[in-house]
């Protein structure tokens, strides 16, 4: 993970005019495959090391358009069975008399759905404010619970989608002249948020849509 990192990060540094020109001249498939993998690397290590992955998105919603729409959470039914109740009980260490709800949604920036998001989370964990929030309203849940100062710990993290295969700096750039097209999700991570004192009360599972890359 640290590598991919790395990538990210010097992705977002500015080009020297002899490198933007040596990138002008490269394929066209094989520039458009650098700039997805440094945009998924980027998004990638922003969401490593903010505890806020709503605070992620808004940044990239206001980067491509300023003054522009809050993100919002709509919601989708869903339905759990048994066995995945368990295992969220598990991850959160409740209680087997405990309450566990389960919120579904879609993050947009506009109409852009940025990424879906499932949260498994402990009502009795939070306030009463939070609550209605999260049920009625199209309130990010990092919104909504922000009072908390929860601290966001990753389970994993996985790219779906890989513009670039292993290697793929010791091969001809001519090899990737071919035009590509991400699939639908990108991106999937996996966390806990907890407590400052480690109590966790929400499992979250949010993957990401191919809307985050940007042309």
């Amino acid at each position: 993970m640290a590598a991919l990192i790395a990538v990210g990060s010097a992705a977002a540094e500015p080009q020297s005019a002899s490198s933007a020109d040596s990138t002008a001249s490269q394929p066209a498939g094989y520039v458009e495959r650098l700039r997805m993998l440094a945009q998924l690397q980027t998004l990638n290590s922003d969401l490593l090391s903010h505890d806020s992955a709503t605070a992620v998105l808004q940044a990239l919603c206001d980067r491509r358009e300023a003054g522009g729409p809050r993100i919002r959470a709509r919601h989708v039914a869903v339905e759990d069975d048994a066995e995945t109740l368990a295992a969220v009980r598990r991850d959160l260490k409740a209680a087997s008399n405990e309450p566990v709800r389960h919120r579904r949604v879609e993050l947009l920036c506009g109409e852009a759905v940025l990424s879906k998001a499932d949260n498994w989370y402990l009502p009795d964990r939070l306030t009463g404010e939070m609550n209605r929030a999260l049920e009625t309203t199209e309130t990010p849940f990092g919104v909504a619970v922000r009072a908390l100062a929860f601290q966001r710990r990753t389970l994993s993290a996985k790219l779906l989608f890989e513009p670039l295969p292993a290697g793929w700096e010791a091969r001809p750039p001519a090899t990737f002249e071919a035009p590509i097209h991400p699939p639908p999700e990108v991106l999937q991570h996996r966390a806990v948020l907890q407590t400052p004192d480690g109590r966790p009360f929400s499992l979250l599972v949010e993957t990401y849509t191919d809307k985050v890359l940007r042309p």
